[in-house]
C-alpha cells in the first residue's frame, strides 16, 4: 500500500501536502480502498474559513457516504472541479490528480501535529 513519505496524515485518513501556507488535501489510498468505488465528491465550503477537524465535504461511494474533515484550519480556496466529472480519480490516483481541496492555512504550526508516514502506517497496520 502506498504511503508517500513527503505527506502528513490524519487519523481520519486525509493526507496533506504544504506549499508555503497553502495545503492540498485529499484522502489516502487506504481510505479510498475501504470506501470502494467513489461515485461523488461534494465540497460546499469553497471560500469559507473552517477550523481544524470541521467537515469540509463528503465523499460518496457505492455503499456509503463519509464526511471529510479539515486537517488544518483555514480558508478553502480551491476545489478540484475535475472530481465533479470524474470522481473515480480519487480511487485511481488519490495522492495526485485525486486531490480534493486547497486551503490557505491560518496556523501552519498545525502541520507539526499531523501524523508522518510511519505513524500513519502504524495506525492502519501497514
Amino acid at each position: 500500500m502506498s504511503i508517500p513519505t513527503n505527506l502528513k496524515y490524519t487519523k481520519d485518513h486525509e493526507w496533506v501536502s504544504m506549499d508555503g501556507d497553502v495545503a492540498t488535501i485529499g484522502i489516502t489510498h487506504f481510505a479510498q480502498s475501504e470506501l470502494g468505488d467513489i461515485v461523488y465528491v461534494e465540497v460546499e465550503t469553497l471560500d469559507q474559513t473552517l477550523e481544524r477537524d470541521e467537515v469540509f465535504g463528503t465523499v460518496e461511494a457505492v455503499k456509503t457516504v463519509s464526511d471529510l474533515f479539515l486537517p488544518m484550519s483555514g480558508e478553502i480556496i480551491e476545489f478540484n472541479e475535475d472530481l465533479e466529472r470524474n470522481p473515480e480519480t480519487v480511487n485511481s490516483d488519490p495522492y495526485g490528480s485525486g486531490w480534493m481541496v486547497k486551503v490557505k492555512v491560518s496556523d501552519v504550526s498545525q502541520w507539526d501535529e499531523l501524523l508522518d508516514s510511519e505513524a500513519y502506517a502504524s495506525l492502519i497496520g501497514a
